[in-house]
């Protein structure tokens, strides 16, 4: 069957998916596009719903699962993203709780604080994918992880993550409990250089907004830490600045 309104019950709560938070939390699903990003999706075991496909435009083989067919015009009005593929997949969220983790000896841990912005974390998600980062926990935070638009940015990295939300209080006694250094990026006269820091053993880097970074509850929690700069600037855009905590890790880890 081809779906050829846009009054279709199908059409409508895909368009709710994509724009109300809370009727996306309440309903358990999230919606993909791209077919990049759907098959990582299922290379990841999430569980698909149902796709929604534009012949027109999608030129691959069709996945396994419930199909709907769609007009060109359905699909733009369902399609979030500028440039699109043709398939857009629902699938069921995932619960993760932040117990569950079981790190290793040499694991590096990525932690936010009250990030907001659905497109940094997309670019965090990916730095932490690319360079081997074990997990990245949300402290605090208040951004939905099935927000199209973390998926977009992350390129489906979110898929292949091992991502958390807790407070605070929970990630330190998470990090305590499991004999993490915890690497604060404070600045002031106590911090050290990024690169001196031993990310062969079990690490925590965290990270605050941009506007005004880490919270007072960090303070003294951790070792200050900071990227070593020559410009005239003194700080970078968070996600830049994960990226680059990353891929040390990752060269010390090689090295």
């Amino acid at each position: 069957m081809l779906i050829e309104s846009f009054q279709n019950d199908k059409i409508k709560n895909v368009s709710k998916l994509l724009t109300d938070n809370r009727f996306r939390k309440k309903s358990n699903v999230f919606v993909v596009e791209g077919q990049q990003e759907n098959e990582r999706a299922q290379k990841f075991d999430f569980e698909a719903v149902e796709f929604f496909i534009c012949e027109n435009i999608f030129q691959n083989e069709l996945p396994k699962g419930k199909i709907h067919l769609v007009t060109d015009k359905v699909y733009e009005k369902i399609a979030y993203r500028g440039s699109s593929e043709g398939i857009i997949g629902v699938y069921k969220t995932k619960e993760s709780d932040l117990t569950s983790f079981k790190p290793k000896e040499n694991s590096t841990v990525i932690i936010v604080e009250g990030v907001e912005k659905p497109g940094n974390l997309g670019a965090i998600l990916r730095s932490c994918e690319a360079f081997g980062i074990n997990a990245l926990i949300v402290s605090d935070g208040k951004t939905d992880f099935y927000n199209p638009n973390v998926i977009r940015s992350s390129v489906g990295c979110l898929f292949g993550m091992e991502i958390f939300q807790a407070d605070n209080q929970e990630t330190l006694e998470f990090l305590k409990e499991n004999n993490f250094n915890i690497y604060t990026t404070i600045m002031d006269e106590t911090s050290e250089d990024l690169y001196k820091r031993d990310f062969k053993q079990k690490s925590a880097v965290l990270f605050g907004t941009e506007h005004s970074g880490l919270s007072d509850f960090w303070i003294g929690k951790g070792k200050n830490t900071l990227i070593p700069m020559s410009g005239s600037i003194d700080s970078l855009n968070l996600s830049n600045a994960v990226a680059i905590t990353c891929y040390e890790a990752l060269r010390q880890k090689k090295g």
